[in-house]
């Protein structure tokens, strides 16, 4: 049995896009798990472990954020799939090999099919991680996206996410971290998915830049003065990329709407019967 999880902050969300997935994604007899977010994300997350952990014949629990919707009926297959080699403990949509810290999206990205939708200049889509020209999957990365996390039975059991990155940036690519340091895998799987979120990729840049450091800090165990200036460093430059990534989506935003309006322009009758009279007038302009 498949089940599905969600920590729910905006239940209006999760009502609104997550669970639409959900049911089109579960099969008779999944259980769907449904609890309101808690403290910190990781924390919300551990009782949904917690919860899973104890249902019988569990073959995975795929935890679904909010904002995301599943886009493909036959999802459940494709979960499995993902899990017949043994040695995978995780699996997901998107992830990225290289990964050093909690910026998964700066270095090389594996993404199946995801679209980012969302509401700003008169509303629309684009495909997510367009400026990473991401490679397709499966494939054997370092983590995984947190928007839509796949664990075997095994991960349920075993693993937890780190409760004390309380600002609840980095809980995914921890989480993988632990799951290689076990000697499993973490893999991308094709598992198409619709983010119904902003354009912004940091939306609140210098809580992001304190999470950042915190997980740095977290991960090496030091406090080193120096060491400390270089993370706080290497956040901002890594928050400065996030921001240029998001003005590149929110160009290509304010250009979509011109586009339908020259599509619906030039796609009428007027249009197409005056087109030799404005060819004509373009060659004597020539001429």
């Amino acid at each position: 049995m498949i089940a599905f999880g969600t920590a729910m902050v905006d239940p209006e969300a999760y009502r609104r896009y997550a669970r639409p997935g959900i049911d089109r994604a579960a099969e008779p007899g999944s259980e769907i798990i449904a609890l309101a977010a808690l403290a910190s994300v990781p924390r919300s997350l551990n009782l949904l472990l917690e919860r899973a952990a104890g249902l019988d014949d569990l073959e995975a629990l795929v935890i679904v954020d909010q904002d995301a919707e599943i886009g493909d009926p036959r999802f459940c297959a494709a979960v499995r799939g993902a899990l017949a080699d043994p040695d995978v403990a995780v699996a997901g949509p998107t992830g990225a090999r290289g990964v050093t810290t909690v910026a998964w999206w700066d270095e090389e990205v594996i993404s199946a099919p995801v679209v980012h939708r969302y509401e700003e200049h008169g509303g629309g889509e684009v495909e997510a991680f367009a400026w990473s020209r991401a490679g397709a999957p499966p494939a054997e990365v370092d983590a995984l996206a947190g928007f839509l996390l796949v664990l075997s039975p095994w991960a349920v059991r075993e693993l937890r996410f780190d409760e004390s990155l309380h600002l609840g940036v980095g809980f995914d690519v921890d989480l993988c971290g632990r799951a290689r340091a076990a000697g499993r895998k973490v893999v991308t799987a094709r598992m198409p998915v619709v983010l119904h979120r902003p354009l912004e990729l940091v939306e609140e840049h210098d809580l992001w830049i304190e999470a950042h450091v915190d997980a740095g800090e977290h991960w090496a165990g030091d406090d080193a003065d120096w060491k400390a200036r270089a993370r706080r460093a290497e956040a901002e430059r890594d928050a400065a990329r996030a921001r240029s990534y998001s003005a590149t989506v929110m160009l290509d935003a304010r250009v979509l709407p011109l586009e339908r309006e020259l599509d619906a322009l030039t796609s009428t009758l007027s249009w197409r019967l005056t087109a030799p009279l404005r060819k004509l007038n373009a060659r004597r302009r020539g001429g």
